[in-house]
């Protein structure tokens, strides 16, 4: 039996709660078990997978958790800051909501009446400074080991956009996390960005085309299924933006499966026949065309449907490693 395993690595955003991811992807390298072919992101998954891709480069595993480390608590450090902040009684409760924090509750009146730009016409972002102080694009750019598709939503179109490895910048990674409500638009090559999460959070079909692994740990954060009925405007929001970002993975999930299906019923081979060099580009969505199919078009090479997903706890790293082996 090999003493590591292959896979594919699908980090789903979630703001603040990307920490969760940080603790998963923690246990997972300490582990060393787990051989990493592919990362895809949105969001804070985004960012999470580009920290993890340049510390990677710079020293291996290690580098990794480090590079991850660092970004967190400098992070956590930022937050200290704030002045949303649970309020007396959640403390004596134990409660760590913020929703009935004064400052949270303002917050909300002021997004709701004021656009991004209006309320914020100089762009301060304290999470573009932190990037720029955190993320090394050449590092990232020379990781070659690592395959990497970060997603953004297209305003003008409505279509997904994946950035490469070797097209990730600061500006890429801010318009994966671009919530409409809290920011402007990231523009790029002339092009309006809003966050990935509304097209693919996070995307799984880059994995089909360019990675040969078959397996995809999914690190989760927004639960699919959450019981009973939202009673508060703040339960009520909540709950619709996790159906929201929730369904483009749910939708490309159920695609999987029903070809799954038809792969053990025979019905079809599961072999897909991927884009050649001059072929058309399966990320066609950046140039809003495809190029011209060329005669090597025709030339096929195998790949398979991912065939494992997991929903990953911080808890339960180790054993997500041990059951992949």
């Amino acid at each position: 039996m090999s003493s590591s395993k292959r896979i594919n690595l699908a980090l789903q955003g979630g703001g603040s709660h990307g920490a969760f991811t940080w603790g998963v992807l923690d246990a997972l390298l300490e582990d060393g078990r787990l051989e990493i072919e592919g990362l895809s992101g949105t969001s804070a998954g985004a960012i999470n997978a580009a920290i993890l891709a340049q510390g990677w480069a710079a020293g291996g595993p290690a580098g990794a958790r480090a590079a991850l480390a660092r970004f967190w608590t400098e992070l956590g450090t930022l937050a200290v800051a704030s002045p949303i902040r649970r309020t007396p009684l959640d403390r004596l409760q134990g409660n760590w909501n913020l929703d009935d924090s004064p400052a949270a509750l303002w917050g909300d009146l002021i997004q709701r009446t004021l656009s991004p730009w209006q309320r914020n016409p100089l762009s301060f972002d304290p999470l573009r400074d932190m990037l720029r102080k955190q993320f090394d694009a050449k590092a990232i750019h020379a990781c070659e080991n690592l395959k990497m598709f970060i997603a953004a939503t297209n305003v003008e179109t409505g279509k997904v956009r994946i950035f490469t490895r070797n097209e990730l910048s600061i500006d890429a990674l801010l318009a994966s996390a671009c919530l409409p409500n809290i920011h402007d638009a990231v523009v790029i090559d002339g092009v309006p960005y809003w966050d990935g999460g509304f097209r693919g959070n996070p995307p799984i079909w880059p994995f089909i085309y360019n990675c040969e692994s078959r397996d995809v740990v999914l690190v989760e954060l927004d639960p699919s299924v959450r019981k009973g009925v939202p009673r508060s405007n703040a339960e009520i929001a909540d709950r619709l933006n996790e159906i929201t970002f929730g369904g483009a993975l749910m939708s490309e999930m159920r695609a999987i499966a029903f070809v799954q299906d038809l792969i053990e019923q025979g019905v079809i081979t599961g072999e897909i026949r991927r884009p050649a060099e001059d072929g058309p580009d399966p990320f066609h969505q950046r140039r809003g065309r495809s190029r011209p199919a060329g005669r090597r078009q025709q030339v096929q090479r195998r790949a398979r449907v991912p065939r494992l997903f997991v929903q990953a706890g911080a808890r339960g790293g180790n054993p997500l490693a041990r059951c992949h082996v």
